[in-house]
């Protein structure tokens, strides 16, 4: 995938401190494991996302590792507990290293 990934995210802006807040990401990629073939047979290369990261204040939130049997666009969804203000970042790698990430505000309240 060559193009910029559609990234979408679903982050509450406000929250009350202490407040368990729930956070869904996707990003729009193919997700192309390499097993499967073209119409004419042919190998379509592996083209995977590897790794996710949330992090808030330089601090893990949330991570998770992709492998080959990961549906194209994959959907994420976690908590976290809101404790204060800050910008979430949102970081995705893929098998060749590419990077793609997007930010978020929260406020704590």
């Amino acid at each position: 995938m060559t193009d910029q990934p559609t990234v979408r995210l679903s982050v509450p802006e406000r929250a009350k401190a202490g407040e368990v807040i729930e956070i869904k990401v996707m990003i729009q990629h193919d997700m192309e494991s390499g097993y499967r073939r073209g119409s004419l047979g042919e190998a379509i290369p592996r083209d995977i996302i590897k790794h996710f990261r949330c992090s808030m204040h330089g601090e893990t939130i949330f991570a998770a590792e992709f492998h080959p049997g990961v549906a194209a666009n994959p959907l994420l969804s976690f908590h976290m507990r809101a404790q204060r203000s800050g910008m979430l970042t949102f970081e995705w790698i893929d098998q060749t290293g590419v990077r793609w990430s997007k930010q978020a505000e929260l406020a704590v309240e």
